[in-house]
């Protein structure tokens, strides 16, 4: 098992910056490919950015390219999302998953979610 705690949502201006954060609990956070993925309301679960076990390959959705970055640090079995020049659009319910086999851009490929954060973003 893998728990997922995610933090760091709130509310934000358009054009501002936010830095999410999922703490992982349990197996070794380093076996992991982690993802991140959003919900906004009566949308489906989007991908927007996903990580390898040591951090060497990234990807990202086109809508947040430029924008986004993940990153992961293993000694603090923790994920980031830092988060730029937000939009109106990237409102939603932030989740972080982990995934035993790859780095993955399905939900269904990824084993472990978190609760989710809120993200608010105002125009």
């Amino acid at each position: 098992q893998v728990q997922l705690v995610e933090s760091g949502g709130g509310l934000e201006q358009a054009g501002g910056s936010l830095r999410l954060s999922c703490a992982a609990s349990g197996r070794t956070f380093s076996n992991y490919a982690m993802g991140w993925f959003r919900q906004a309301p009566g949308k489906e679960r989007e991908f927007v950015a996903a990580i390898s076990f040591i951090g060497y390959t990234t990807r990202y959705a086109d809508s947040v390219k430029g924008r986004f970055t993940i990153s992961r640090d293993n000694a603090k079995n923790t994920l980031y999302l830092q988060m730029n020049s937000l939009k109106p659009e990237d409102t939603a319910v932030y989740y972080c998953a982990a995934s035993p086999v790859r780095i993955a851009v399905r939900p269904h490929e990824y084993e472990y979610w978190g609760q989710g954060t809120q993200v608010t973003v105002s125009s």
